[in-house]
């Protein structure tokens, strides 16, 4: 699918009129036209060489003892109405930017079949038996990989293409004359044309990084874009920083390129996620829920969202990191989570994919071990369930995390705030354990388990003693029944606060553990607002 499409399936308040961009090059539009220009320069310029060369063919050559055959002139010929052909439909104003990258890599194959053509119908025997050559065929390599701005894969892809002409040329030459010459020195003759080929492509890529700084740091509105916070399947989250405000952020990049990999449907789905997770974030106000300060798109399809920027660390990499933690500070981050879920259930929304990468620990102002609620990319309304049994697991897609999916999402039953209570249960198994409630090979196998196996309490694998009345709380919100689950989030809030957890986890424990364990250099650098950055839909 374009861009055109994706925006096309936004349909949403801040779309805005359809826009086009280069899903082959990265480049903004303006310069993508500029390369429409370059490249209808080129096509002038193939022409008045092809020119030259005939006019060269036909008087000079003869005295040279140069074979200038008369195949040549058709070649020639062909290769000049091409030219004729493409510097036209660059003249073309409304044409789509993107296409002159396509058409660019197909006049590039045909160049380049051409120029390899004439040369090895007059090479003479000598020239095929020797080492390697440096033909022109190279330098036509070079020219296109500058001037086309295409990604490192399809410049390598073409590039090859059009270096293959020079031994494709040179065998039907060899076969029309009855030669005897090994293929392998066919290759050995023209490893000139395979370094091209290398060159182009990293004059590619420098090419596409360049252009996509210069779209993003011109183009995402009035934000500047900073550091690399980490990447997904589906795109980068940057720190960004406002060009009249001090106040930095974190900028999510969901790009049009990646949204339209799948084709139209997979498309159409990363839009409808990009606007639930804007308009869900937008309308909720609880301070335990990332703040969104602005989203949209650019003028070629990137769609971004402006969020805090948190100085932390997300509970995966946390235990990952220190290991498990107590029960006190367990309850403490779990109640705050309740905080969060419980405003959004309040407006009919669930978040569906409670897990420990979508919960960050922060310092914010004066306090610490302060809990984010990021990422409702796939937070829906509670609707009834369609009628018959469905799983929610095809092979291709799966709608949520399988290590922290309750029982009625894997089974495509109804879907209320209990499924995010189930998701708090295997959170606070996580962080009393430093393991999943279930495990297995693949993810069908530990989906299977939540829909039917018995767990464990989290006493059995915790390092720390963890009194009955917290195993209690958490395997009721791990009830296969979500009727069995506490009723909303605030009843679970007030079961984790009833529970023995010793001496309570208080603001200078977590001021006193954020100072040895992870300073405030090192704590913005390791955590902010990444989330998942859309790496399920």
């Amino acid at each position: 699918m374009t861009p055109r499409g994706l925006i096309l399936a936004l349909k949403s308040p801040f779309s805005g009129p359809p826009t086009t961009g280069p899903r082959a090059s990265a480049l903004p539009p303006d310069l993508l036209r500029e390369a429409r220009r370059r490249l209808g320069i080129l096509a002038r310029l193939l022409i008045a060489l092809a020119i030259v060369n005939v006019v060269l063919g036909h008087t000079l050559f003869p005295r040279l003892h140069v074979a200038w055959p008369v195949v040549a002139d058709v070649i020639v010929a062909s290769v000049t109405c091409v030219s004729l052909g493409v510097f036209l439909y660059t003249r073309r104003a409304m044409t789509d930017p993107e296409s002159f990258v396509t058409l660019g890599l197909a006049y590039e194959v045909v160049v380049a079949a051409g120029v390899a053509a004439v040369e090895h119908v007059s090479l003479p025997e000598s020239g095929m038996t020797g080492g390697p050559i440096i033909s022109r065929l190279g330098m036509i390599i070079l020219m296109f990989a500058a001037i086309v701005p295409s990604t490192p894969r399809r410049t390598l892809l073409t590039a090859s293409i059009a270096a293959s002409m020079d031994p494709l040329a040179m065998a039907t030459a060899i076969a029309a004359r009855h030669l005897s010459v090994a293929p392998a020195h066919l290759l050995w003759m023209h490893i000139p044309d395979v370094l091209a080929v290398a060159i182009a492509t990293l004059i590619s890529g420098v090419i596409t990084r360049l252009g996509r700084e210069v779209r993003d740091a011109r183009e995402l509105g009035s934000y500047r874009l900073g550091a690399l916070l980490g990447r997904g399947g589906m795109g980068e989250v940057y720190v960004a920083h406002h060009r009249m405000l001090a106040r930095p952020a974190a900028i999510k990049l969901i790009r049009s390129e990646k949204a339209a990999f799948d084709g139209t449907e997979h498309a159409q789905r990363v839009a409808q996620r990009f606007r639930r997770e804007a308009e869900a974030a937008a309308g909720l106000r609880s301070p335990h829920t990332i703040e969104l300060y602005d989203f949209g798109k650019t003028d070629d399809g990137t769609l971004y969202f402006v969020m805090e920027l948190l100085d932390g660390i997300d509970l995966d990499s946390l235990v990952e990191r220190f290991g498990p933690i107590p029960p006190a500070r367990t309850v403490h981050v779990l109640q705050q989570v309740c905080a969060s879920l419980a405003e959004a259930h309040a407006q009919g929304l669930v978040h569906r994919d409670i897990k420990p990468a979508n919960i960050h620990l922060c310092r914010m102002g004066l306090e610490h071990d302060f809990v984010k609620v990021l990422d409702f990319g796939i937070v829906k309304s509670r609707q009834p369930v369609t009628e018959g049994p469905q799983l929610a697991i095809a092979a291709d897609r799966i709608i949520g995390t399988p290590a922290f999916m309750p029982p009625e999402m894997a089974t495509g039953g109804a879907v209320d705030g209990r499924a995010d209570l189930y998701g708090v249960g295997c959170l606070g198994y996580w962080l009393l354990t430093g393991r999943l409630v279930f495990s297995g090979d693949t993810a069908n196998e530990i989906i299977a388990q939540h829909i039917r196996a018995v767990p464990v309490p989290p006493s059995i694998h915790s390092p720390f003693p963890v009194d009955v009345s917290l195993d209690d709380a958490i395997l009721e919100c791990l009830a296969k029944d979500a009727e069995r689950r506490p009723p909303d989030a605030l009843d679970a809030a007030r079961r984790l606060a009833a529970c023995d957890v010793g001496e309570p986890w208080t603001e200078q424990h977590a001021e006193r553990w954020w100072r040895e364990q992870l300073p405030r250099m090192e704590a913005s650098a390791v955590g902010v607002a990444t989330g998942s950055v859309i790496s399920h839909v």
